[in-house]
């Protein structure tokens, strides 16, 4: 009970009542009426509630309290005070400046401090009572019914309030909760970040708003859970304890929902990337380190392409015998001895009943631990196995190349532990890649087969070695185009006449492949019966367009030079070929026979021929168009490449016609390219 006096002055501000009351949230005025239903006890809080200072109240009726129309309401205050001890209503009351306002009263009888009975009055605002009755209600509903975790924290950050969605979040009853700390609850690995953004706030720092927290809790520790959680700091306004209150929301199955959307569109992007990537050339080397580049580093740390040895479709796999592989492509994010264990080998042997096997035998991804088990049954070399578990890779996954109902090879993806195992999606993944992967790969074989024949052909059909008089000394060259262009119609002879005489020619069949090649055959051949009979270009040229027309070659350029030893002419015709170049002993180069007639197989056209002297120790250069005719580069400007090239020709023709391909061809060629070097001598 208050220990005020009459006409004691106090210091301003309301009076609480015993804790956990209704009255403890608001304003309460304390006074009290003697045996005579007069005012001898007013506090400040009734002065603030009734507007009388406590000189104008004391002594005075209690009657004066209430409206004119209810005189009689302090006396039943009193006598219900006495009669029950403890009197609780609600009736109509005074202001001092004649306002009339909803009170609520609370009255019980005391001993006064000269020993006669005086009644003790509490009473509040009607409308504060009405406002915090209903906050408490909807407190008490929202702790009792919310689904979201409420909590208030003291400033030691203990636990002094939560709800029962809290304590089912946590797993631990919620009366444990009281009084411990929420890092023995809210166990993170953050390094105490969490606590310490706690501590911010509660030392008077901006409130947190939906920061998402990782942790685990002791009820539940086998489960990772993502919270969101929003904390302010409490006012402590009046004598209200300082610390914090907050809302916690498990988002777990959101993040969750969330990650896994972010995974399948990052798989969706790896898959359109990977399309896009994977099978730009028909070579089978390119095609696998575009997949390796297509997975490293965006869905593991390191990944290897190889292919089985037999490569016959023919060959069946035998789960009982070794498998042996090459390995063709290999990358590695990872550290050493990662890159040596990736690339540090070229074939591979696995045994009978490894994890190669059992992945072949079911056509399906495996993923598999990095431990002792794998390595003993999957690799042989007990220095290779070492280096496996020393590398770091803590996964792998395996998908077989298999296109058309055969075998390619294996694709192998390799994870550190630093990143999440391969799941059920990445297996999938991996068989996408794989599969796209393995049928460009078998586009590749094929091609490369034709392109084997097609070169085979081609070279069988050129010349092998070249024959000439003692007056015509050649170097020839011809170049094959990359794998990633077909082999074309390019060919040169050089043909020993009668007389001394000799025949120089180069052709080019419009084409690439096994077509082209055949088509190059017959015209070479046709061309070397043909010179054998005549010494007339033209009419070479004319028979050879015949030869084109009757087998159905489209297109085709020859160029036919006939070099006469003893009066030291050339006679040149030229059937829409690249006219020759001659370097003089002087240095200087100059361009032979530039009057160019129609392609081989057009008809109808007549071919001319010009003749032309030639000084002695004077080299032709006779080629077709892939040495002067690159991607991103006018003919003219090879053209004139080549003579410079040519005018340092002077020494042997070997070297100069290696030196002249260096400095003329990229690496590798884009097109077929020949070249024929001679160096004339007059006849005696």
């Amino acid at each position: 009970m208050p220990s005020e006096r009459p006409g004691e002055a106090q210091a301003p501000g309301p009076i609480r009542s015993e804790p956990g009351s209704l009255l403890e949230h608001v304003a309460v005025a304390v006074f009290g009426i003697d045996d005579a239903d007069r005012v001898c006890y007013w506090g400040p809080g009734a002065q603030h509630l009734f507007g009388h200072p406590a000189e104008a109240a004391l002594s005075r009726p209690a009657a004066h309290l209430f409206p004119p129309d209810a005189p009689d309401t302090a006396a039943r205050l009193t006598e219900q005070a006495r009669t029950l001890g403890y009197w609780r209503v609600r009736v109509p009351a005074l202001h001092r400046d004649g306002t009339v306002f909803d009170c609520g009263f609370r009255v019980f009888p005391v001993a006064g401090s000269s020993g006669g009975p005086v009644v003790m009055g509490l009473a509040s605002r009607g409308d504060e009572l009405d406002r915090v009755k209903t906050n408490l209600a909807f407190l008490d509903a929202l702790f009792e019914t919310c689904p979201i975790g409420l909590v208030m924290l003291d400033e030691e950050l203990r636990y002094v309030h939560l709800n029962q969605a809290l304590a089912d979040m946590d797993g631990v009853p919620l009366r444990e909760h009281l009084g411990r700390r929420t890092a023995e609850v809210m166990l993170t690995s953050d390094g105490g970040e969490f606590q310490r953004m706690l501590r911010a706030v509660a030392d008077g720092g901006a409130p947190l708003v939906s920061v998402l927290v990782g942790l685990r809790t002791p009820g539940r520790p086998d489960r990772d859970q993502v919270r969101s959680v929003s904390l302010f700091p409490l006012s402590g306004a009046g004598d209200t304890r300082p610390g914090l209150g907050g809302l916690m929301v498990d988002v777990t199955d959101r993040e969750q929902a969330l990650l896994e959307a972010t995974e399948a569109r990052q798989r969706l992007a790896l898959l359109d990337r990977a399309a896009a990537r994977i099978g730009t050339t028909l070579d089978v080397g390119t095609t696998a380190r575009e997949l390796i580049d297509a997975a490293v580093p965006d869905f593991c740390d390191g990944a290897v392409v190889e292919l089985v040895e037999w490569m016959n479709p023919a060959e069946a796999f035998d789960p009982e015998l070794p498998l042996v592989t090459n390995r063709i492509a290999a990358r590695t994010t990872l550290p050493p001895p990662a890159p040596e264990l990736v690339g540090g080998l070229d074939r591979v042997t696995y045994p009978p009943g490894s994890s190669i096997h059992r992945m072949l035998s079911t056509g399906r991804p495996l993923c598999v631990p990095v431990n002792e088990e794998f390595t003993s049954r999957t690799v042989v070399h007990r220095d290779r196995a070492r280096l496996l578990l020393d590398s770091g890779v803590a996964d792998i996954l395996m998908a077989p190349l298999v296109a058309r109902g055969t075998i390619q090879g294996i694709a192998m993806f390799g994870r550190s532990a630093a990143r999440p195992a391969f799941a059920g999606q990445d297996l999938s993944l991996a068989g996408e890649l794989a599969s796209r992967a393995a049928l460009c790969l078998d586009n590749a074989r094929l091609y490369s087969r034709v392109q084997d024949i097609a070169l085979t052909l081609q070279r069988a059909l050129l010349p092998s070695a070249l024959t000439t008089g003692p007056y015509v000394s050649v170097a020839h060259r011809y170049l094959p185009g990359s794998r990633a262009t077909e082999v074309g119609g390019d060919w040169y002879d050089v043909i020993d006449l009668p007389t001394g005489r000799v025949a120089l020619l180069v052709g080019d069949v419009m084409g690439h492949g096994v077509p082209a090649a055949a088509s190059m055959g017959r015209l070479r051949i046709t061309a070397k019966a043909v010179a054998r009979h005549t010494l007339d270009p033209v009419a070479l040229l004319t028979e050879l367009d015949a030869c084109a027309q009757e087998s159905g070659i489209e297109l085709a350029t020859c160029l036919c030079l006939l070099y006469d030893p003893r009066t030291g002419r050339a006679r040149i015709a030229n059937a829409g070929h690249p006219p020759p170049l001659v370097r003089r002993p002087d240095g200087t180069v100059d361009t032979l026979g530039e009057v160019l007639g129609v392609p081989l197989g057009v008809g109808g056209v007549p071919f001319r021929s010009t003749e032309t002297e030639l000084p002695e120790g004077a080299v032709l250069a006779l080629y077709t168009d892939g040495l002067i005719e690159t991607r991103g580069q006018d003919i003219d400007a090879g053209l004139d490449a080549l003579r410079r090239q040519l005018a340092q020709a002077s020494g042997p023709l070997e070297e100069a016609a290696d030196r002249i391909l260096a400095g003329l061809l990229p690496d590798p060629p884009t097109d077929d390219t020949v070249l024929l070097l001679a160096r004339i001598r007059r006849a005696p």
